[in-house]
């Protein structure tokens, strides 16, 4: 089924009781870690989306509750001149995760069929062997243990412009903002056209997209986090470990059980 951003711009404000299904889901993530730590198993998260769309926010809210030891959050920015002398997906072969690890990745190896389209920083040619690259470089993820949970962000241009004008206004988010936003909200029209062939190329059975309208920033949190337990619970065993015999019979001692 192909997927237009247009379905993912009603902007319903949410109607429930958001912390405590913030930490419901929180807690729920928390085992789904515990359970990628001790089963040994790795995932990817990775994030697309406009700019102001509510990744961060997102991101906060997903690891809050996570053991530090066992994630980390890649900001995807330009790559470095080291990185552009190398195949564009070579950085991020340097921050898949090890076994019982997550890595969440803000923006991702997907700038290659958007902003680097866009942008004119990569080739007609580039860009477009991108889409196979990309392909085959999750499923070699996949085939190899790794669950990859794509998210892509939309908010309409009306909330964007909201929120930039709200960063502009606000001193301590200012630094959140600067001339990027601007050239790419000026090509809007253009990203549109590339994010509707990302998501026709690359929405693929063992890696497809999950959408989620950003335009009110509760429900978009609520939704994206639930997509996300539910995507990483699927490829993990979720049984409690057990405790270890010999360990309960020195702390039992140890404690006077």
């Amino acid at each position: 089924m192909t997927i237009s951003l247009s379905d993912y711009e009603s902007g319903a404000e949410y109607d429930g009781d958001y912390d405590a299904a913030i930490t419901k889901l929180q807690k729920r993530l928390a085992h789904v870690q515990v359970a990628h730590i001790v089963h040994g198993k790795r995932a990817i998260v990775l994030f697309e989306g406009w700019d102001a769309a509510g990744k961060g926010g997102i991101i906060q809210r997903l690891t809050s509750e996570w053991d530090p030891r066992n994630f980390e959050v890649w900001p995807i920015k330009a790559p470095t001149e080291e990185e552009r002398d190398r195949h564009f997906l070579w950085r991020f072969w340097q921050r898949l995760p090890a076994n019982g690890d997550i890595a969440v990745f803000d923006r991702s190896w997907y700038g290659r069929v958007l902003v680097e389209r866009v942008e004119n920083f990569a080739s007609e040619k580039a860009w477009k062997r991108g889409y196979d690259e990309i392909n085959e470089f999750e499923a070699q993820q996949v085939d190899s243990g790794t669950t990859i949970v794509k998210m892509f962000i939309h908010v309409s241009q009306k909330t964007q412009d909201k929120r930039l004008a709200g960063r502009l206004d606000h001193p301590w988010k200012r630094w959140k903002t600067g001339l990027e936003d601007y050239r790419n909200r000026a090509k809007r029209n253009e990203y549109l056209d590339a994010m509707h062939d990302m998501f026709r190329r690359t929405d693929t059975r063992w890696a497809p997209w999950h959408v989620v309208d950003g335009n009110d920033k509760k429900v978009a949190r609520i939704t994206a986090l639930t997509l996300i337990a539910d995507a990483l619970e699927a490829g993990v065993d979720m049984t409690p470990p057990q405790l270890d015999p010999e360990v309960e019979k020195v702390a039992r001692a140890a404690l006077g059980l």
